[in-house]
């Protein structure tokens, strides 16, 4: 519905029903607009939630998850190779993870975008703070995003295939 609402808003003929009609619709769920849906992504066709056992770090902040992004970030830059995937931090608090792969037929099934996860394990264990836990050894990428206070991580081939995980 706040698609509607957004596109009538565009029409400038439309702008007091649309503030009307925004004030009626009261408070939306966080999962109702995602603000990077159609612009770093398409709209996520498929979603799941991620329970994890571990708490998040009490240390974890905004700096924190922008340290992480930019060591994966190095991680990569040294690689003989183009990486597959560009992995950025969104969100006020950067508590959105956002993983785009660079070119086609990349991350283009849910399989390939779990296995991409999977491969981001053993990347994150590199980091300082994955080996300042008490057994790295079990966990995974996803752990370590609740560990370093992400909330939502999505995967997108960049095209027409996004998957988005809500952490918690």
């Amino acid at each position: 519905m706040i698609h509607i609402i957004l596109k009538a808003c565009a029409r400038r003929a439309f702008q007091g029903a649309c503030v009307a009609a925004v004030l009626a619709a009261g408070t939306l769920p966080s999962s109702a607009f995602d603000s990077h849906a159609g612009y770093y992504y398409p709209a996520p066709q498929t979603s799941e939630p991620y329970i994890s056992n571990v708490e998040t770090a009490l240390d974890a902040n905004k700096r924190s998850r922008a340290a992480f992004v930019i060591g994966l970030a190095a991680q990569q830059s040294k690689q003989a190779y183009a990486p597959g995937y560009h992995l950025f931090a969104k969100g006020a608090e950067l508590e959105k993870l956002i993983i785009v792969a660079t070119g086609d037929g990349q991350y283009d099934t849910l399989y390939r975008m779990r296995a991409l996860l999977a491969s981001l394990t053993s990347m994150a264990r590199g980091t300082e703070l994955f080996a300042r836990t008490d057994q790295p050894q079990e966990l995974n990428f996803l752990d370590f995003c609740k560990l370093i206070g992400f909330k939502q991580v999505t995967v997108s081939n960049g095209k027409d295939v996004t998957h988005q995980i809500k952490v918690n």
